[in-house]
């Protein structure tokens, strides 16, 4: 059998692609992903646990707040808000944080730590991958369920100001808004004035229920000048006295209303030493986070320090807050403070739907999900619910029914921390045995390629493919069977899912034999190198040896470049 040099090359490039594409489907694991809900039908929410007893509890609870405004900050830092330059520029926030009605998070972000991803993670609750970084320059609207989507489809009437990255995002979702753009970093002053200027008048009205303000200027004076620059301390001053003015006229709204509102405030990443951001330093990472509300009742001397949470927890408690679905894909958990002042009955119910959703997508991602201890937890917790459910609507308001609800909550946020961090998990670690299998195969090729240079690569030359070679058929067939026993090992001992034993067994036998021909093809190639001094055979993928020949009229001339025929 004789191939052209260029049939030897082609099929050479496909296997290549083919190595390629399994080490990159490795090295970026696909997201999790829940088929349950599409963007146009919601499934019905999780019933509460009965145990036997009749629940009549099979609706989402009530929205907790009447108006939310998320105030994002882009490039807010965590030590802005709770450092020295928050204490220094921001009085009235740190009066909120020490000691106002508020909850104080420092929210770590995961990688890559750019605006479009993030404002992604915050809204999805999903953690999105470094694709999303090339579609940072030009963000795609956004089909992954939602809390927006979530919002619009139960009749929220939303306004937007500030980046248009969010337009772009979540387009004819708002009722009103006005974008800007991120291009001129030079600009940190007109950028802030053109969402700003729109205040006055939207805090009187009363036609809107979310209002979401995202602010440029402080990420662009860090691209600028750096965290250190004096001119940072002037915008924290500003976006103090901008907080200020939504919380004073949402509290004026509420004691006409009686129903309280949510202020937000947030950043999307945080900002290197030297002013940039999508690396990995904690400056980068970790940012600022803090639920303002007259719910959140305070008593004198009460201390609350900032705890340290994942930036995904804030699409789940959007949700609790506005009374919407979870977001299907949300790896977050509720940020419980949030709902602790509630009944222990909604405080449960709240953390049931949350744990819901997180054992759903665990289950749709995790083949071995029944292993996972988040699973149990939520499973043993769920049992608990049920119990305490049995007793609540029998009688009595009890000890035992008391402590019975400690338990259960105890549970369940156990579950929710462990179901959180298996989701993640999957997400952020590499496929180590696509990629180690993916390397071999590109690193045999291009083994091939190297041995069969020059003459492989002459238009002229002809690779001639003998069928047998018992001495190369042995080690072939010894190479496949311990491949074969390798991928029986590691995919009936793999914890986590893993693309390549996600295949079939047919396919996955195809690859070791690949594998293996194109080892033989190698030793082959070096074989004969070492024992001519010349190399003058190669191997195709599947089979044993490859020898060059010329054409008949050059073989004549030459008679050393004639292959040793088996």
């Amino acid at each position: 059998m004789r191939l052209g040099s260029g049939t030897f090359a082609a099929c050479c490039v496909v296997i290549e692609v083919l190595g390629v594409a399994l080490f990159l489907r490795g090295f970026f694991p696909a997201p999790v992903r829940s088929s349950s809900r599409t963007e146009h039908q919601a499934e019905p929410p999780a019933p509460e646990p009965s145990a036997g007893a009749s629940s009549n509890w099979t609706k989402l609870p009530p929205p907790l707040f009447r108006k939310v405004v998320i105030m994002l900050i882009d490039g807010l830092r965590d030590d802005f808000v709770f450092g020295s330059k928050g204490v220094k520029y921001m009085p009235y926030t740190t009066y909120l944080v020490e000691k106002g009605a508020s909850h104080s998070f420092v929210a770590e972000a995961k990688l890559p730590t750019v605006t479009m991803p993030r404002i992604k993670a915050l809204m999805t609750g999903s953690l999105p991958g470094f694709i999303d970084v090339v579609r940072n320059l030009n963000s795609p609207a956004l089909l992954e369920d939602n809390v927006i989507t979530q919002a619009k489809a139960a009749g929220k009437r939303m306004i937007f100001y500030g980046d248009e990255t969010w337009v772009k995002l979540f387009p004819k979702h708002f009722v009103e808004y006005d974008g800007t753009t991120s291009f001129f970093v030079s600009d940190y002053t007109e950028v802030d004035d053109n969402v700003t200027r729109h205040l006055d008048k939207v805090l009187q009205r009363g036609d809107w229920d979310v209002l979401i303000l995202h602010y440029l200027g402080l990420d662009h004076i860090g691209h600028v000048s750096g965290p250190s620059s004096p001119l940072i301390g002037h915008k924290l001053r500003e976006m103090d006295s901008i907080l200020m003015k939504i919380h004073t006229s949402l509290l004026s709204e509420e004691r006409e209303t009686l129903v309280p509102n949510l202020l937000v405030l947030c950043g999307d990443h945080g900002m290197s030493e030297t002013g940039g951001h999508g690396a990995s330093s904690v400056e980068e990472l970790n940012t600022a986070l803090m639920l303002i509300s007259s719910a959140f009742e305070r008593k004198p001397g009460d201390i609350r320090r900032p705890k340290h949470v994942q930036q995904t927890d804030l699409a789940a408690t959007l949700a609790i807050g506005l009374g919407l679905p979870i977001p299907a894909n949300s790896v977050g958990s509720l940020l419980f403070p949030t709902v602790e002042g509630r009944p222990v009955r909604e405080q449960l119910r709240f953390l049931h739907l949350n744990a819901v959703q997180l054992s759903k997508l665990l289950q749709e991602n995790a083949p071995s999900y029944k292993k996972e201890p988040g699973f149990e937890q939520f499973k043993m917790s769920e049992r608990l619910h049920g119990n305490w459910i049995r007793l609540y609507l029998e009688e009595n308001n009890s000890e035992v029914l008391f402590n019975l609800g400690a338990k259960v909550r105890r549970q369940y946020l156990d579950a929710l921390r462990t179901l959180s961090l298996s989701l993640s998990r999957q997400v952020a670690q590499y496929d180590i045995y696509s990629m180690l299998v993916g390397t071999v195969m590109v690193l045999e090729v291009l083994a091939l390629l190297l041995l069969s240079i020059p003459q492989a690569l002459n238009n002229k030359a002809e690779l001639e493919v003998p069928l047998w070679s018992p001495v190369f058929s042995l080690l072939f067939y010894l190479t496949f069977l311990v491949l074969s026993a390798l991928h029986v090992i590691v995919c009936t001992s793999a914890e986590s899912s893993c693309y390549f034993c996600g295949l079939s067994w047919l396919t996955a036998g195809g690859v070791m034999v690949l594998i293996s021909a194109l080892l033989c093809a190698v030793m082959s190639a070096l074989a004969e190198m070492f024992a001519g001094g010349k190399f003058l055979s190669k191997t195709l993928a599947a089979k044993p040896q490859v020898c060059i020949r010329r054409s008949q009229g050059a073989k004549e001339r030459s008679p050393h470049f004639r292959g040793a025929d088996v």
